[in-house]
């Protein structure tokens, strides 16, 4: 899809008529000119013989076809008789200008009437559409003759009714700015010439209203062409002679060169009013060729733009004046020297003393003009991998301008760690010196200049497993539980009541087994007094002598009982935040589907409130979903990454995790021109 434009057309009408009086380029084809020359005689004049029969040339080849000259006409033979020749239609040269055409049939075509005027004008022939918007400039004697007469009515309070009509139908001058462009040019691209035709349009008219300047250029373009059409020359030479006299004409030319190399307009109309214009389509193929930019592309990555998220300038700072208005100036200074891409907007806004809206601004417009990009604030975090369109072949011209950049250091070499996504941490080690580990980061900087990395972030989606898997995982869970309750209840025991038991009889050995099978189907934690109460039946069992020695002491069994009393208070409290915290996680886990919340009890990390409270608080906010990722998370909820990976960890079983581009930065330089891989 081609992107510049074919050419660039002044008409102009007033109440002496209309008439092309510029237009570039205008360099004529000769060959072109003698064939429509050929063709117009061979085809288009009818030869009378001596007979009194009609003889006309069907073609370059002498072929005379005779037919009466009585004889009716039929509308296929008119079809027939004359081919469509493209040579005769307008159309694009194989130099890519426009051909096929005469001056004095587009001045009439753009010389719309008044009721088309101050909109959109389109129209497309063959394979050239032209744009423009036609504009209707008052004269500015009639302006000041209106403000004369408007100043002595009010002065006498006499008005006439000649002046009355005379205001209200002012003589008007149309002036109509036209782009050629490709037919097949896309809706963007088309809407961004007619915005440029629209401007040129406005500026002219406040210069006529300021200075009449419309009005003078106008004036010596139609003399120079009354000159040269005088002297017989050539149409060309008048557009030569134009563009040496007139600094509309200039204008014009420069604005035509400015859209064929950079997409970036920077114009002065009179020496006194800067238009500056930016054709995103081809301003951002500077930085990634190949790439397709649309405006609203651009649009949707900066509704997405984040305070947490960086800017990298792709130019110098130098540059970024072309692209300011001088309004702005003064804050894109205060931005500029607080600028790193080691810092996320809302921290350079506090520094520079901005409003996050007006950095915002500031960073969409050059943006927009493909000044910068944006990116996430650089740290050793980050994670990059190559870019799958990146130009790293041989031949290409990167590689001797990272050398340059770089003396001593090989791209290819460089960019073979990120062959597969890895962060910049694990290319530094605490042991390298702090200047390393600076030319490191430059150099990922600059790769991210080119295009040449894109940084991975990572997302997390919310996947439980199947009911089936979690019955048989239960099961399993089931009988290792059994086995450590047992372990436990044996370590509970103490090596004590072991040998005591040891020595007990077979009857002692039932009764330590019932207790056991009782203890271990009591739910956890187990009271201290159930330890208590198996070892005083087994010192019952095993005979008077140990009944006598607890009778004997009558002050240690005080002391038990008061410690068993504590401990009975201890416990039942103990049990009640238990009871509490299970209602609580109980009521947690409602936010989820019935059919989840099986695979969420299962993991041992949802017993811990903290951490299913959290849990809940992220799913509720649904960063789960594969919109979010990591960074986009810490910051609107406050959170650490390590904080944050924990939690993942822990909730691994029903969590997905994957990385990938931002898709939403990703967007700009995703769009390919068609026949570009």
């Amino acid at each position: 899809m081609e992107i510049n434009p074919i050419a660039v057309i002044l008409v102009y009408m007033d109440s002496k008529g209309d008439r092309l009086l510029y237009r570039y380029p205008y360099a004529a084809d000769k060959s072109l000119n003698n064939q429509n020359l050929s063709y117009s005689v061979n085809n288009s004049l009818p030869h009378v013989d001596s007979s009194g029969s009609l003889t006309q040339k069907s073609g370059s080849d002498g072929l005379q076809k005779k037919r009466h000259r009585f004889a009716l006409q039929n509308s296929d033979d008119l079809l027939q008789t004359q081919p469509l020749n493209s040579a005769g239609n307008i159309a694009i040269s194989k130099a890519g200008q426009l051909q096929g055409f005469s001056d004095d049939v587009l001045a009439p075509l753009f010389a719309v009437k008044p009721q088309l005027c101050n909109q959109k004008f389109e129209l497309k022939v063959n394979d050239v559409r032209f744009v423009s918007h036609p504009t209707l400039v008052p004269r500015r004697e009639q302006q000041l003759q209106q403000q004369r007469s408007n100043f002595i009515s009010q002065l006498t309070n006499v008005t006439s009714v000649v002046p009355q009509q005379q205001q209200q139908q002012p003589q008007q001058m149309l002036v109509n700015i036209v782009f050629a462009l490709h037919a097949q040019a896309s809706y963007s691209i088309v809407k961004c010439y007619y915005d440029l035709s629209k401007r040129l349009g406005l500026a002219l008219k406040v210069e006529e209203q300021r200075v009449g300047y419309l009005t003078e250029e106008t004036v010596l373009m139609t003399r120079t062409h009354d000159e040269v059409s005088s002297q017989q020359l050539p149409l060309e030479k008048a557009f030569d002679l134009i563009s040496e006299r007139c600094t509309l004409a200039q204008s014009l030319k420069s604005i035509y060169h400015d859209l064929c190399t950079t997409g970036l307009l920077n114009a002065t109309i009179n020496q006194n009013l800067t238009l500056c214009f930016c054709l995103p389509a081809k301003a951002h193929q500077l930085h990634k060729k190949g790439s397709m930019v649309d405006p609203e592309t651009i649009d949707q990555c900066l509704k997405s733009l984040k305070p947490y998220h960086g800017m990298l300038l792709l130019v110098a700072a130098v540059e970024l004046l072309d692209c300011i208005p001088p309004a702005a100036a003064r804050m894109l200074f205060q931005l500029i020297e607080v600028y790193t891409p080691l810092m996320s907007l809302q921290s350079m806004a506090s520094d520079a003393d901005l409003s996050i809206e007006h950095v915002y601004k500031l960073v969409s417009h050059l943006v927009y003009w493909a000044k910068a990009t944006i990116i996430y604030p650089l740290c050793e975090t980050n994670v990059y991998v190559i870019a799958p369109d990146a130009p790293l072949h041989t031949k290409s011209h990167l590689v001797e301008k990272f050398s340059a950049r770089f003396p001593g250091m090989s791209l290819f070499e460089v960019i073979s760690d990120f062959s597969l996504p890895t962060s910049i941490g694990h290319l530094t080690t605490p042991l390298q010196q702090s200047a390393r580990q600076g030319i490191l980061a430059q150099m990922v900087l600059w790769m991210l200049q080119h295009h040449l990395l894109m940084q991975l972030h990572t997302y997390v989606q919310f996947m439980p497993g199947d009911v089936d898997d979690l019955d048989s995982d239960e099961d399993d869970d089931d009988e290792m539980e059994s086995a450590s309750l047992m372990d436990l209840a044996g370590s509970m025991l103490g090596q004590d009541d072991i040998l005591i038991a040891g020595r007990s009889s077979n009857s002692d050995d039932d009764l330590v087994a019932g207790s056991l099978l009782s203890l271990s189907s009591q739910p956890l934690p187990v009271p201290h007094t159930s330890r208590r109460s198996i070892t005083e039946d087994r010192f019952s069992a095993g005979g008077s002598t140990t009944s006598e020695n607890i009778a004997a002491q009558p002050s240690s069994s005080h002391k038990s009982n008061f410690s068993m009393t504590a401990s009975l208070s201890t416990d039942n409290c103990d049990s009640i935040d238990s009871i509490e915290d299970e209602e609580k996680i109980k009521e947690l886990l409602q936010v989820f589907d019935e059919s989840d919340r099986p695979a969420i009890r299962r993991i041992p990390a949802s017993a811990n409130l903290d951490d299913l409270s959290l849990m809940v608080k992220l799913y509720e906010a649904g960063y789960f979903k594969s919109e979010h990722h990591l960074e986009e998370i810490m910051y609107f909820e406050n959170l650490k990454r390590s904080q944050l990976l924990q939690l993942l960890d822990k909730f691994r079983e029903v969590l997905i995790i994957y990385e990938t581009e931002d898709p939403a930065i990703a967007s700009m330089y995703n769009n390919k021109m068609p026949g570009e891989w």
